[in-house]
C-alpha cells in the first residue's frame, strides 16, 4: 500500500500555523533517544563480604587472588599481602564472576549483586567488605515503632544508630560525615529533628540490648542493687509485682534464668529518665503470659513526646504493642534495606507476603502462609 506524501506547506495551511521551518533541517533525536535508553538500563553494583575470622591467607595457597580474572589482567581486584591477616576485595573492580567464592577453601567470601538504586541510600557501613545498611527507620513521637526482619539483616545496627551509640557514616567509613552533613542528607524526613534531639543533653536514649550478660554492667550484682542503681524515676517498687521480680531481690543476677534476666532488663530500662526507649527482642525467654505482660508494660511507657522502638520476631506481640511497622529485607550478613513505615496490619501482612507494594519490591520468593485444619 502506497501512502501519498502531502507537501509540508499544505499541512501548514491546514493547521493554520507553521510549527516548523521547511528550509531548516529537522533536529535528529536518535542520539538523544539512545542516551535515554542507556540511562534506563538496570545496572548492577556489587557488595563483597569477606569473613575475617574465616580468611586465613597463611594457611592456603591464596586461590582467590590467583584465580581472579581481573588480577590476571594486571589489575589488583583481590589483594592478599604477605603480612595481612585477611584479603581485601575491590568492589569497583569486581566483575561478579564468583570464582573466588568457589575457590576459597574456607568459604570466607560472598559476592552479592545489588540494584543501582540502593547505592544512593547507604546509611552505614562498618568497613571494607563488610555489612551495609540502606536507609534508617523513621521514629515518630507518641507512637511505638516495630522493626521486623530475619536475623543478620541490620535491625540491631539500625537500633544502635537511633540510640546514639554511633552516628551513621553514609557508607564513608574512612571519613565519616559530621552531624550537619547527616542532617543535610536526611532532610525532607523526620530524622534531622530526631538527630538534633538525640544530641541535646536533656534528651537521653536507653537501649535494652539483645544479649544480656549478668557479669557486665549494669546487670552485675544483686537484683536489688541493680534496680536501685538504675531507678531514676523511683517507680521500680510498683513494677516489681507486675514483672514478677519481687521474690528475686536478694539473688545474684548470675543465678537468674533467661526469662528472669529478661524481665529485669526490661525493668531497669523502663525506670530510667529518657526520651527514647528501645528494646531489642524483649520477649525472648518469656512464656506467653509474660510476653503479653511485658508488651503491655512497654506500651505504657509511651507519651506524646517520647519515642519507643522495639525489635521483635513474635508477630503477635509486635502486633499487640506497635503502631507502625518497618520491614527489613536483604541478604543476611551482607546487606539490609529498611522499608518505609506502615500501619501494623499492612506492615505485618507485607512481611508475610514477602512483597512491599509501595516500593514494588519482592524480597521473598514465596509468602508465609498458615493453614488451619479443623
Amino acid at each position: 500500500i502506497r501512502i501519498p506524501q502531502i507537501p509540508v506547506k499544505i499541512i501548514s495551511n491546514l493547521i493554520g500555523k507553521s510549527h516548523f521551518n521547511t528550509h531548516q533541517q529537522r533536529p535528529k533525536h536518535n542520539l538523544r533517544i539512545k542516551f535515554s535508553l542507556s540511562m534506563v538500563k538496570t545496572q548492577k553494583t556489587r557488595i563483597a563480604i569477606l569473613d575475617s575470622d574465616k580468611c586465613k591467607p597463611n594457611k592456603c595457597n591464596q586461590e582467590c587472588a590467583k584465580s581472579c580474572p581481573v588480577n590476571l589482567t594486571g589489575k589488583l581486584c583481590i589483594d592478599v599481602g604477605r603480612t595481612s591477616k585477611s584479603a581485601v576485595i575491590s568492589e569497583t573492580l569486581c566483575i561478579g564472576c564468583n570464582i573466588c567464592v568457589r575457590k576459597c577453601p574456607f568459604e570466607a567470601i560472598k559476592i552479592v549483586n545489588l540494584p543501582t538504586e540502593l547505592t544512593n541510600d547507604v546509611s552505614h557501613r562498618f568497613g571494607p567488605n563488610s555489612f551495609k545498611l540502606h536507609r534508617l527507620p523513621v521514629p515518630k513521637p507518641g507512637q511505638v515503632l516495630g522493626l521486623v526482619g530475619t536475623n543478620g539483616i541490620g535491625k540491631t545496627t539500625a537500633l544502635r544508630i537511633l540510640a546514639g551509640k554511633f552516628l551513621p557514616n553514609l557508607g564513608n567509613y574512612t571519613n565519616p560525615p559530621t552531624l550537619s552533613e547527616l542532617i543535610k542528607n536526611y532532610r525532607g524526613s523526620a530524622l534531622p529533628d530526631y538527630f538534633k534531639k538525640l544530641t541535646k543533653k536533656d534528651n537521653k536514649a536507653v537501649l535494652k540490648p539483645q544479649y544480656l550478660d549478668p557479669n557486665t554492667e549494669p546487670l552485675k550484682g544483686k537484683v536489688r542493687d541493680v534496680i536501685a542503681k538504675c531507678d531514676e524515676k523511683g517507680t521500680s517498687e510498683s513494677f516489681l509485682d507486675i514483672l514478677e521480680l519481687r521474690h528475686l531481690l536478694d539473688r545474684e543476677t548470675t543465678d537468674l534464668s533467661g526469662g528472669e534476666l529478661q524481665r529485669l532488663a526490661i525493668l531497669i530500662t523502663s525506670t530510667q529518665n529518657a526520651t527514647m526507649y528501645m528494646f531489642d527482642e524483649p520477649s525472648s525467654y518469656l512464656d506467653v503470659k509474660q510476653r503479653l505482660t511485658a508488651a503491655n508494660f512497654i506500651r505504657n511507657l509511651l507519651t506524646d513526646e517520647n519515642y519507643v522502638i522495639v525489635i521483635e520476631h513474635d508477630l503477635t506481640i509486635l502486633d499487640y504493642m506497635s503502631d507502625l511497622i518497618c520491614c527489613l529485607y536483604g541478604v543476611p550478613s551482607v546487606y539490609g534495606v529498611v522499608s518505609k513505615s506502615s500501619n501494623v496490619r499492612e506492615g505485618i501482612n507485607h512481611f508475610l507476603d514477602g512483597f512491599l507494594p509501595s516500593e514494588n519490591m519482592r524480597f521473598r520468593d514465596e509468602p508465609l502462609a498458615f493453614k488451619v485444619n479443623f
